[in-house]
This record gives structure tokens, sequence and C-alpha cells, in this order.
């Protein structure tokens, strides 16, 4: 299947939220995590300070698949979500979405891009670590709120939470 990928306007706001919520449905099944924190508003995600990357399947009848959010944090370049929808799941679109989302990165200068998931989730750090990100130590004041943040929300009783890192 072929896809391109272009960045996301306030007129996606709507089908951001969709896709995360329909991502996010499958993660909550497989961690069986009934009250797990609601999706981000899309518009949010699209007024936050670093850019966000919609992912279209070019089939017959183009549609959004897929999205990739990157925030500028204290300087640097934070993975904040990647959701691909489950149907188009296996296909390379996430993998698409970090690669673009890497390159955007280092083409607005940031030398390396952070992100936070899961240990042991297939298709959290594995891969990620297949992306080229590595486990890190929580360094920057940002890095350190959202471990606490993670806290606060429970989200260690799922499994493991761990900073990986990609150097650009």
């Amino acid at each position: 299947m072929t896809a391109s990928i272009r960045p996301a306007t306030i007129e996606d706001a709507e089908i951001i939220g969709a896709i995360e919520a329909e991502a996010d449905a499958l993660l909550i099944a497989g961690l069986g995590a009934p009250d797990w924190p609601p999706t981000e508003d899309g518009l949010n995600r699209l007024g936050e300070p670093g850019f966000v990357l919609l992912l279209e399947d070019d089939t017959a009848d183009p549609s959004p698949v897929g999205f990739v959010h990157v925030l500028d944090a204290d300087g640097h370049a934070h993975l904040e979500q990647l959701s691909v929808v489950p149907s188009a799941g296996r296909q390379g679109y996430g993998r698409q979405l970090v690669t673009a989302a890497l390159d955007e990165a280092r083409q607005r200068g940031y030398s390396r891009v952070t992100l936070r998931t899961y240990a042991e989730i297939p298709w959290n750090a594995p891969f990620y670590a297949s992306c080229g990100f590595l486990e890190s130590i929580p360094e920057t004041p940002f890095q350190r709120s959202l471990v606490e943040t993670e806290a606060s929300l429970g989200l260690d009783r799922y499994g493991r939470r761990v900073q990986m890192t990609a150097l650009l």
C-alpha cells in the first residue's frame, strides 16, 4: 500500500482525535486498562509547540489512518504520540510516521528525539528500538515531569514505563 505524509492542519483536528481514540482502544484492551486517561483533543495537539504529521492511505478512497505528534519541550523534540488505526496496522505506517518525524525534527535543528512508552509491549519499546531509539534516563525538567505525570495517572500498574532517545 502507498501512503503520503503531510503536516496536519486545523481541519484535521477531529480525525486526529478519532485516530487516537481508535488506536488507544487496542492498547486499552491489551492492557486491561478500564480507567485509561482520555484521548487528547486533536485541536489541543495542533496548538502545542512542535508539529503533527498526518499519514493518508493513498488507495482509491484516500483517508487519514495515522499521525505522529512531536512536541517542542524546553527546546527538545519529544515524540508525544504515535497512532495508527488498527485496521491499517502492520503495514509499515507507524514506521513511516516515525521516520518522517525524525526527519522533520532533524530539519528543525534538533539533535535527538525522546519518547516515553511501555517496555514490554511489542508495538511500543521493541518497535521504537527497531527505529533506532535506545532506553535513556530522563534528564530535563520536562522529561522528569512526564515520569511524575505517568505515576500520578497510575500508568506503571500496566507495565514498566521507559524513556527512549533517538540521536539524529
